[in-house]
């Protein structure tokens, strides 16, 4: 077997390694709980085919305040406020994901889809742990709604114990 034969046949096993390794690597993906998906029926085009604006048939969220004032705190303290909604559209309100903007702001939001009338929470958690001085923080919510994002904020003054 010549020396180029024998590097062929070296580079396709190396080619074949390399495409089994990316299925199980890509496969393995596939156990973890993938997030909450929107379905067809839960998503509605705000304009109609004749351009007409089909708003007010949408999800509707709207909050009490959209801004909590924790107000002074001790550094360390851990503090929660839950963000009361109500859903004022003519759909289901189905709440894709809700995120801080940082590690030490953790929202907690409804999994199930809210009816038209009905009310939910979002409950956000800070942890002051090694923060100091005046700090706001944001909380994005994505959902089905005209914007799809919505955002609730906190902010508290955090004093050395």
């Amino acid at each position: 077997m010549s020396f180029k034969n024998l590097m062929l046949r070296a580079s396709y096993g190396m080619a074949c390694l390399a495409c089994l390794a990316g299925i199980f690597l890509f496969s393995s993906c596939g156990s973890e709980s993938a997030p909450p998906s929107l379905d067809a029926d839960s998503v509605e085009l705000p304009v109609s085919a004749d351009g007409q604006n089909q708003t007010e048939r949408l999800p509707k969220m709207v909050f009490d305040k959209e801004l909590h004032d924790f107000g002074t705190i001790k550094a360390g303290e851990k503090v929660s406020y839950s963000f009361r909604f109500v859903n004022k559209g003519g759909r289901d309100l189905i709440i894709q994901s809700a995120s801080g903007s940082c590690g030490c702001t953790v929202p907690d939001f409804p999994k199930e889809p809210i009816p038209p009338g009905r009310e939910g929470y979002i409950r956000v958690m800070f942890n002051s742990e090694g923060k100091s001085g005046m700090q706001e923080k944001q909380v994005t919510v994505l959902a089905n709604t005209l914007p799809n994002t919505i955002t609730v904020r906190v902010k508290a003054e955090i004093v050395q114990p």
